[in-house]
């Protein structure tokens, strides 16, 4: 079977490779990827479009009020407002949850590529039901994005997701993940 986590796949015993091997690999990539590399790297566009992930960098209107924020989040689009959309930030999660809440949205592929032409058609009514997006539901005004976006293909997700960029103010990322496993 072809999936989202093809790149996972050893090919010589046809086996998923475990998440922890997984995420220790991406974070030896990560170690030298930055937020600001990462905005240099290409696909930049000046919004987004459903079905695929971005990397931008975002000041919260209310920020005074929150008792944490992350400047450079890793959204999924999946529903729009006058102002604004609404998007899954991945990086409120533990990275076991990110690669369990990605694994779950890909049965809303548009095509079995998993290439730069398939898109997850998820939106906030398809998977408002799940536990799991409960702590990454964010709404994002378009005046307070302070970047364009970085594109990030079905193809490239399980990669972005394990990526240690989130730039978190306020708080530590432990304490980010330990009020996210509170809200599951």
């Amino acid at each position: 079977m072809v999936d989202i986590f093809n790149p996972l796949v050893d090919l010589q015993q046809n086996q998923m490779k475990a998440a922890g091997w997984y995420r220790k690999a991406v974070s030896l990539l990560g170690s030298r990827a930055t937020a600001s590399q990462l905005m240099r790297s290409g696909k930049l566009i000046s919004k987004p479009t459903p079905g695929r992930m971005y990397f931008f960098y975002y000041d919260p209107k209310t920020k005074a009020k929150l008792p944490f924020y992350d400047i450079f989040p890793l959204v999924f689009p999946v529903d729009s407002f006058r102002g604004g959309f609404v998007g899954l930030n991945f990086h409120y999660l533990p990275y076991g949850l990110r690669f369990k809440l990605l694994q779950d949205i890909q049965s809303y592929r548009t095509n079995n590529k998993f290439d730069s032409t398939t898109r997850l058609a998820a939106t906030y009514n398809s998977l408002r039901g799940m536990s799991t997006i409960k702590p990454t539901i964010k709404k994002y005004l378009w005046k307070h994005v302070r970047s364009n976006f970085l594109r990030v293909d079905v193809d490239e997700m399980a990669i972005a997701t394990y990526l240690p960029v989130a730039i978190f103010k306020k708080a530590s990322i432990g304490t980010v993940f330990a009020d996210s496993r509170r809200k599951i």
